[in-house]
């Protein structure tokens, strides 16, 4: 089921703001994003934000005269077209001659063209007597596992309940973390930043060292084998990279690409996405399955695996951490 999001957007600079944060959430380079709402509801201002966010320089318009522009982005061509002058099959024939391109298509006044795919949909709308509008958005571009999904891969996987109960508290801080941004004007995809959440440690257990894990010890026989096996399918990853291949391979690559940046590797990687950076973060307020500081996190870092010693790593990563925190302001 496609993912939806509500924003109130008091004026036109809050409309490009949140324009400007849809950039920051874009999974893939082939991508059409619809708009529509009526005349000065602000979808222009909405775009002029989303292509300032993605790189392009030129002065953005509505085209409504030429049909289309084009811009380089940092996603490759995006493709802007309006359809307002169009009745619905010039607008099919406009849009089907756009079919093969290969990059973003923005299209405004979308209405006309009733039964072209979408992959985000953007509303806007005026409520009568109100000063602002209603940002809607529906995410339909991305496919996700349910929770009936992951919560059998944990069974199939043996994965130990405390790393369970360090994804959920994770995936729950998530989720009050997207709330704040949301209300801030930000776009922030909740179902994808919280499904991605319970499972970027489903494959904890390949960091594991052979005689299992210090803080379990227990597990059994058919967990070791089933750990043995997962470890030879992803021979030489971490964690991370083995989570992320294994969203791939069942058909989730976008929520592979969220879960791929959220652990503590050298060089750091990059995190581009609102997704991406908040659920490194959310990981790094967790520790086991309670809420605490960065601070507090790293401590247990350097007493778990450092002998009370922070390592030149860790003092890496630590900054990292604080430079994202002041980034995200989710204190």
């Amino acid at each position: 089921m496609p993912e939806t999001l509500s924003i109130w957007l008091p004026d036109a600079e809050s409309t490009h703001f949140a324009g400007a944060s849809l950039a920051a959430s874009i999974y893939g380079n082939r991508l059409t994003i619809g708009l529509s709402g009526e005349l000065g509801a602000g979808k222009t201002s909405f775009l002029k934000g989303f292509l300032s966010a993605l790189g392009v320089d030129e002065h953005v318009v509505s085209p409504t005269y030429a049909l289309e522009q084009r811009y380089l982005s940092s996603k490759d061509e995006v493709l802007h077209i309006d359809l307002y002058r169009l009745n619905e099959d010039q607008a099919k024939e406009l849009m089907e001659q756009s079919d093969e391109h290969d990059g973003i298509r923005c299209v405004e006044w979308v209405e006309r063209s009733p039964s072209l795919h979408q992959d985000i949909k953007i509303t806007l709308s005026e409520e009568s007597g109100k000063e602002g509008r209603n940002l809607s958005i529906e995410f339909d571009d991305i496919e996700l596992p349910s929770e009936e999904d992951i919560r059998a891969w944990r069974e199939e996987l043996h994965l130990p309940d405390h790393i369970g109960k360090h994804c959920d508290a994770v995936a729950s801080l998530c989720e009050t973390f997207a709330e704040i941004l949301i209300k801030r004007g930000e776009v922030v995809r909740r179902k994808a930043l919280y499904t991605a959440a319970l499972m970027h440690d489903l494959l904890r257990f390949i960091d594991f060292q052979p005689s299992g894990h210090p803080e379990n010890g227990n597990e059994s026989e058919e967990a070791r084998a089933v750990w043995e096996s997962i470890k030879d399918t992803y021979e030489g990853l971490g964690h991370e990279e083995a989570c992320a291949r294994f969203a791939i391979e069942h058909g989730y690559p976008e929520l592979g690409e969220i879960i791929r940046p959220h652990g503590l590797t050298l060089p750091p990687p990059e995190r581009t996405t609102i997704e991406q950076k908040v659920l490194y973060y959310a990981d790094k307020r967790v520790k086991q399955d309670e809420v605490v500081s960065l601070e507090q996190r790293f401590e247990d870092f350097t007493v778990r695996y450092g002998n009370g010693e922070r390592s030149p790593e860790g003092k890496i990563w630590y900054k990292q951490a604080k430079q994202l925190e002041t980034e995200l302001d989710l204190t």
